[in-house]
């Protein structure tokens, strides 16, 4: 990609907990290859040791994965992963990585990463919420539907710890729901229409509202 990369026209953010290694090996390996939106990538990880969460998205989808430097543009097709300690945020169409204290006590977070999303870009915002345990990432998604974006979760019955997405349907936050494989299918549509009003069918086999 790199100096011929085109520019993001929106963003796609994800988050994951417990069993996301797995959700996040499946969703990677059915990304489509031409995503016009740049792709955020957190998951709950150990603050003091080395991620290799880039590598392993890279490895198994056809996107390339890299791990989030602070200030890099938001390309299309480049899925950006999280590193450790540090909160991944899109700002002003770049990368930005935050040790600022979190009220949550989680860093990298789910809920930090979809509000500025949502404040980034609204209706060009998709917001996924796979496999965990707890509630981050559930207010992120609230925001990201109150600025006019597109809300996704692992259907609860796909995921290997259903309780974070589940919570999302129990909080009325969540617009559709897909097995992890299918999610990038949902993506396909989503990202060339704009906002929930044009969103993908409900009744596709890979993308439904959630029961």
């Amino acid at each position: 990609m790199g100096l011929l990369a085109a520019p993001a026209t929106g963003v796609v953010a994800i988050g994951a907990s417990a069993g996301g290694i797995e959700a996040l090996t499946e969703l990677a390996a059915g990304m489509p290859t031409d995503l016009p939106f740049a792709v955020l990538v957190v998951i709950h990880m150990n603050r003091h040791a080395p991620s290799l969460l880039a590598q392993i998205i890279d490895r198994n989808g056809p996107l390339q994965a890299v791990a989030a430097v602070d200030g890099a543009v938001l390309e299309a097709g480049r899925i950006y992963a999280a590193v450790p300690d540090h909160d991944l945020l899109a700002s002003d169409h770049r990368v930005a990585l935050s040790d600022n204290p979190c009220g949550s006590g989680l860093r990298p977070s789910i809920d930090a990463l979809f509000r500025s999303v949502a404040l980034g870009y609204g209706p060009h915002a998709i917001g996924v919420l796979m496999s965990g345990l707890l509630d981050d990432g559930v207010a992120g998604l609230r925001a990201i539907k109150a600025a006019g974006g597109v809300t996704v979760i692992q259907d609860p019955s796909d995921a290997l710890f259903p309780d974070l997405p589940q919570n999302a349907v129990n909080a009325g936050v969540a617009d559709y729901a897909a097995d992890a494989k299918k999610v990038g299918d949902l993506l396909t549509v989503l990202s060339q229409r704009g906002g929930r009003d044009q969103a993908a069918d409900p009744h596709s086999d890979w993308g439904r509202q959630p029961a």
